[in-house]
């Protein structure tokens, strides 16, 4: 006797021969990872960058003020907000894992007419209670995938909540330097047109003592308008930038009061790259993409598996009677169990569709994983570069402002002593104003850089071993 498989059977097995050729890899994103920053003067890996990274800058009123915003920031709080949904889609996805359990209950009253339709019969009362149950079981591991997909979402929506948090701060610490920067130049514009204003008075004696022309006193009187001229543009970003703080922070203006004088009070930070394979671990957008291509290649083989059969069990029990008094009598009870098999033959390519749909999800979110990489490399780069030629800059613009300020003292006494003309007191003049203000502008671009740096380097986020932890808590 020669046995032979029952349908069932035969497409379980065809089933299982097809998911070995629809199996798939995870995708490769085949990084090149250099050896070292190009900008970078070590090479030595780094300490991490500490999380408190605003308090590098030594500023007790910038603290509070970026704390502020890491904790009040509505950005960060509908990214908080949005966990909290990938949590719930997750807890949605794995309760496809678990049996449907059902309690029932009913009351009905039928009546039926006669055969020959003459009288109407006398209506009889049903009453039931019962439980149900059905399972879907998951041979396949198609709804696993689907709740891994599910998870890495919401691991997502945590490395997102990172990201938002980190620009949020960056954000908070660059508007804090501008405004201080803008409370360093209105200072130094206020004391250049004092001192113009001085020349000016000096002028005017002279030209009431017939040394100078009116011409003369014009021409000063034109350098006065225009120092005066300058101050409301950098009242109104010294404002705009407040109140963009407080947006940061999330209050109000009026609820925002920033005390710090200037950028004398700030420290530059010395900040070291470390290598770039250490990158790929500070990085909350990093996690993020890696987070996203995980859930797609997730999705993918769920998709895959939509072809197999799926193969579902049910059962129901209970009581069933038309006397209620005799409801729950032993000869009351019924249940029944089943078990189904339903095989996807043809549904107008939607399978197919999805896969597809799935397939290049996952191939755009590998190329955006790739360009996060590369950004990072490139945005620590433009950092460290920014920080070294900054620094280098700011040395020369301090030895290009005492060079004029020499000349402009010397200038002032020769014009007192009647020995240099207007018109050289007027050029020595206007290079130290602009050397002054050239100065404040750098020293605004160094903070800047360097804030850009730690931002780069991932302003202090977990490790790739804390994201495992975090990864596999529940």
């Amino acid at each position: 006797m020669v046995l032979r498989p029952v349908p069932a059977l035969s497409s379980l097995l065809a089933a299982l021969l097809l998911g070995g050729c629809l199996a798939a890899d995870p995708p490769d994103p085949k990084l090149d990872v250099p050896a070292g920053f190009r900008e970078a003067s070590e090479r030595a890996p780094a300490s991490p960058v500490r999380q408190d990274w605003w308090k590098s800058f030594r500023s007790a009123e910038l603290t509070r003020l970026t704390e502020a915003a890491s904790v009040a920031n509505l950005d960060v709080a509908a990214a908080v907000a949005r966990i909290e949904q990938a949590d719930a889609r997750a807890r949605i996805a794995g309760s496809a894992l678990l049996p449907v359990i059902g309690a029932t209950s009913d009351v009905r009253r039928t009546r039926a007419g006669s055969a020959d339709g003459t009288r109407v019969g006398e209506g009889i009362n049903r009453y039931g209670v019962g439980v149900s149950a059905s399972y879907e079981i998951d041979l396949w591991g198609r709804n696993r995938d689907t709740l891994r997909a599910a998870e890495s979402d919401a691991l997502a929506a945590r490395f997102d909540r990172d990201v938002v948090a980190l620009t949020s701060t960056a954000s908070t610490a660059q508007l804090y330097v501008r405004i201080m920067a803008g409370r360093d130049r209105i200072r130094i514009a206020r004391n250049n047109l004092e001192s113009a204003q001085r020349v000016e008075r000096l002028i005017r004696d002279r030209v009431e003592a017939g040394t100078a022309t009116a011409l003369d006193l014009a021409q000063q009187q034109s350098v006065v308008a225009g120092l005066r001229a300058d101050i409301p543009p950098i009242e109104l970003a010294i404002a705009e930038n407040t109140a963009s703080l407080a947006v940061l922070v999330g209050r109000a203006p009026e609820r925002v009061t920033v005390a710090g004088s200037g950028m004398g009070g700030l420290a530059l930070p010395q900040v070291r790259a470390g290598l770039p394979s250490e990158l790929l671990a500070r990085r909350p957008d990093i996690a993020l993409a890696e987070a996203r291509l995980a859930a797609a290649n997730a999705d993918v083989q769920a998709a895959r598996k939509a072809f197999f059969p799926s193969i579902s069990l049910t059962a129901a029990g209970g009581f069933e009677s038309i006397a209620l008094s005799s409801l729950f009598n032993p000869g009351a009870g019924f249940y029944s169990i089943g078990a189904g098999l339903v095989q996807p033959i043809f549904e107008g390519w939607r399978l197919q569709g999805e896969l597809d749909l799935a397939r290049g999800r996952e191939a755009e979110l590998l190329q955006f994983y790739r360009r996060a990489v590369i950004s990072a490399f490139a945005d620590v780069d433009r950092a460290l570069a920014a920080v070294r030629k900054l620094a280098e800059q700011e040395r020369l613009q301090r030895e290009s402002l005492e060079s004029s300020r020499r000349a402009y003292e010397l200038a002032g006494q020769r014009l007192r002593e009647g020995t240099v003309d207007i018109v050289t007191v007027l050029n020595v003049q206007q290079s130290l104003f602009q050397a002054e203000d050239a100065l404040t502008q750098v020293r605004l671009a160094r903070l800047l850089a360097s804030i850009a740096l730690y931002q780069a380097l991932g302003g202090g986020f977990v490790t790739a071993d804390a994201r495992a932890v975090a990864a596999r808590a529940p």
